[in-house]
């Protein structure tokens, strides 16, 4: 004879069940309540300094902090920028040297973290050529691509040398064309970073390099960018967001470069990535993190100091106008 139940104990009892099976459906460590999306896009293709995202993506760490992150791959630090002002993606990581340009053309972005602080912009040129300064630069020639980083210094860049184009030729290529035409020879110099490209060069044709600031244009390197209203309207998202990679580039800096490697290739796995180059570039992102203005403070912190000295040096070179403050291109509000 079969028992009889109130409806309500069926009504419980059901009910814990269905909730046990969808809890055991569920892969491990990840929970049962709704994940946060947010879009991340790159600067570039696949390179060191998106270790950080990778490892956290290679790791689950995301999905731990209740967060769905689509890591998308960029055409450009300036293209991205562009694509997060449009609200097509909610979040970049870019050359912050950008934002000050963007804010004077009408972008509403803000700085809410900052992973190298420091500026590494840079000309390769080859090793032991005896160029070491800007001067050395008369009669040769550069390439850069025309949305590049470099792109709105390369003036003032040359004048701290007392040159110009007309003493220096500067070739703007195609971004697919960058790399052959520096290693062909075809060019005597490269526009690009310390962090990306003296890892690349190292094999092909291993460079020294001239910085931007020796013509002191100083500004912060990579960080994350967002639009005003998204900062406001998914402060939780984004603030998960940062500790997440707060954890995972103090994991690389503390000893697990090669995790960090792993984690990019695994998660790009059709690039064919070189794991000697993503190592160096990866360990001169993690030398690129401080400034004496940072230093003690959380990786990710960004200093007025830092962000005055960006301004000064931007106004003297002409690329900004006066009456900006550091207050106007970052916060950090979600920095712990």
């Amino acid at each position: 004879m079969f028992k009889r139940y109130p409806v309500s104990s069926l009504v419980r009892t059901t009910a814990i069940a269905a909730a046990a099976f969808l809890l055991l459906a569920l892969p491990e460590g990840v929970s049962a309540l709704a994940q946060e999306k947010l879009t991340v896009r790159l600067d570039f293709v696949p390179w060191g300094v998106h270790a950080a995202m990778h490892l956290a993506q290679d790791r689950g760490w995301f999905e731990e902090a209740g967060l769905e992150i689509e890591v998308q791959d960029g055409r450009g630090s300036n293209n991205t920028l562009q694509l997060v002002n449009a609200g097509q993606v909610e979040v970049g990581q870019i050359q912050l040297g950008l934002l000050p340009l963007a804010r004077q053309e009408g972008a509403e972005l803000i700085s809410f973290a900052g992973w190298l602080r420091r500026t590494d912009l840079c000309v390769l040129v080859d090793r032991g050529s005896g160029l070491r300064v800007i001067e050395d630069l008369r009669g040769k020639s550069l390439v850069v691509f025309a949305a590049s980083p470099w792109a709105p210094f390369i003036d003032a860049f040359l004048a701290a040398g007392g040159l110009d184009r007309n003493d220096t030729e500067v070739l703007f290529v195609d971004p697919a064309a960058l790399w052959g035409t520096y290693t062909s020879g075809r060019a005597d110099g490269l526009m690009s970073t310390v962090t990306s490209a003296v890892p690349v060069a190292e094999k092909s044709r291993p460079s020294d390099t001239i910085l931007l600031s020796e013509a002191d244009i100083i500004f912060p390197s990579y960080g994350l960018v967002a639009r005003e209203e998204t900062l406001a309207s998914r402060r939780d998202a984004l603030a998960k967001l940062v500790q997440v990679q707060q954890r995972a580039w103090d994991y690389l800096a503390d000893g697990h470069v090669e995790d960090g490697v792993a984690a990019i290739r695994a998660q790009r796995p059709e690039a064919n990535l070189d794991p000697k180059v993503l190592r160096g570039q990866i360990e001169l992102s993690i030398d690129y993190f401080n400034t004496a203005a940072t230093e003690g403070q959380p990786l990710g912190w960004q200093a007025e100091q830092d962000w005055n000295a960006a301004l000064n040096s931007m106004e003297r070179a002409g690329a900004i106008e006066p009456g900006w403050s550091p207050s106007d291109y970052y916060t950090n509000d979600l920095i712990e």
